[in-house]
């Protein structure tokens, strides 16, 4: 990964064509080309949230017009800032488990873990954590929602509180989205690889891992407490259900259970079907999955930097030629809406650099008395917009605007990119954001959606404010006193 966002606008050398203060060619004689830039590409999300379309693909476009039209900026120039190793990255890695997806290996998977726990209710919360995790770690976190309707089901029939359940898998996802072979991952580590920041990417898929585990003790803590009695006074209403309607008399002194429609056994409960044993070409997937996270894990414990992007596509050369049939399937997976996404800002992030924001934020994060409030307000912002918007939009714009505050504030670069990522993702859970959204849908009790959804919407919003003063106490403040 050590040419990863090679596109990303670097700090140059040579002093900017538009320095502070100076009039901007853009409409309006107060505004500066910087400061107009940058709302602009506020104005941009905004509108795209708004009509529900790709930021990315619209700030493409504007990138053109601010970069040619205002900035006088040779057209190959803005272009050049488009991300191709990352577009390389995320392709190779979407394909690859796009293809897991298809041959059948990744529900096989699912099947195998939920089978171990499927008779043990209290390890259910815990166990969807690890396979939305798991999942959401194949390339793209939103891969994650195949898991969630199956959850929904189980939390029905299990009689586990629904909130529980959901927080429990949005945590999962959001922990899962760092590992250094997910999108979230892929963008923070590539950004501080090129910003020159000292950095791990299995540190912050620790730190995701662990804040995420908390988030869900505490919502046990919250909303488990009353699983138990439901389950209770379920388990007696089914004891009278069976005494009154399925004890049936088959001869004069005898009697047997007949299953009434409300029977369900554990496998019907969780979602289970029927399979055999593993194919040949899903034993392959499997062990070209270890084969890759061996990869990533060995070569970081060595400080070498693999192209995930390469080995994944010649894992995922290996398997289409072992199975042809899945290849055509398999390229439909890569996230062309993702790299649209994150292509597009970083594109117009490049144009920023060059009309002189980047300075421009430089300059002010250097005058700061408090960079912490300053920082504190980055997170807010995350979390805020993270809640109604792309998370991954979120962090490939906030990320590299941070970096001025890194390099001037005196705010260890490691700890304010795991703080902006952390808590980017934690308000994913949202009823507003699109996993939120499918986990109450999911849920087959219509009569509990409401209170569901108010249950999740002050869970994501009350993380907005707590996730950014826990990173800062937790993280950014030890970090910068060691």
């Amino acid at each position: 990964m050590q040419n990863l966002l090679r596109a990303l606008p670097r700090v140059r050398a040579r002093q900017s064509r538009y320095r502070l203060g100076q009039p901007s060619t853009a409409k309006g004689p107060v505004l500066t080309l910087q400061l107009g830039a940058l709302l602009i590409c506020v104005a941009v999300f905004a509108i795209g949230l708004y009509r529900g379309v790709n930021v990315g693909i619209l700030l493409f476009a504007v990138a053109a017009a601010v970069g040619v039209g205002l900035a006088d900026l040779p057209v190959k120039e803005v272009i050049s800032g488009f991300p191709i190793d990352l577009m390389i990255l995320l392709a190779g890695v979407t394909f690859f488990f796009g293809v897991a997806q298809v041959n059948g290996t990744v529900d096989r998977l699912i099947d195998a873990a939920l089978r171990r726990i499927g008779h043990r209710p209290r390890l259910l919360p815990l166990a969807f954590f690890g396979l939305t995790g798991a999942v959401a770690s194949m390339g793209n976190p939103g891969a994650a929602l195949v898991v969630m309707p199956i959850g929904m089901n189980v939390a029905r029939k299990k009689n586990i509180n629904p909130t529980l359940m959901a927080i429990a898998m949005g945590t999962g996802m959001s922990a899962g989205g760092f590992a250094p072979t997910s999108t979230f991952g892929i963008i923070i580590n590539g950004t501080a690889r090129e910003a020159n920041i000292d950095f791990s990417p299995v540190l912050l898929f620790a730190i995701a891992l662990v804040v995420n585990l908390i988030l869900l003790a505490v919502a046990h803590l919250i909303f488990g407490r009353s699983r138990y009695r439901r389950r209770t006074e379920a388990t007696a209403r089914a004891s009278a259900h069976v005494s009154d309607r399925d004890f049936v008399t088959v001869g004069p002194n005898a009697s047997a259970i007949t299953p009434s429609a409300d029977f369900t056994t554990d496998e019907d409960a969780i979602g289970l079907g029927t399979h055999g044993p593993f194919t040949f070409i899903q034993k392959s997937t499997v062990a070209c999955i270890f084969a890759l996270i061996a990869a990533v894990i060995g070569a970081n414990a060595l400080g070498m930097s693999p192209d995930i992007g390469v080995v994944t596509f010649s894992l995922g050369a290996i398997l289409i030629l072992l199975d042809p049939k899945s290849a055509k399937d398999g390229a439909a997976k890569i996230d062309w809406s993702t790299i649209l996404l994150v292509g597009g800002i970083i594109t117009y992030v490049g144009v920023l650099q060059e009309v002189g924001t980047i300075d421009m934020l430089a300059d002010y994060a250097a005058s700061m008395s408090v960079p912490l409030l300053a920082a504190l307000l980055i997170c807010v912002v995350a979390g805020l917009v993270s809640a109604f918007a792309s998370t991954i939009g979120m962090l490939a714009v906030l990320v590299p605007l941070a970096i001025p505050l890194i390099t001037y504030g005196g705010i260890p670069g490691w700890a304010m990119i795991c703080a902006i990522g952390v808590c980017a993702s934690i308000v994913d859970v949202s009823p507003f954001s699109s996993s939120g959204a499918t986990m109450i849908a999911t849920y087959p009790d219509a009569d509990e959606r409401p209170r569901m959804t108010k249950m999740l919407m002050r869970w994501g919003l009350s993380l907005v404010i707590i996730g950014p003063v826990a990173m800062i106490g937790a993280v950014i403040i030890p970090a910068m006193l060691l």
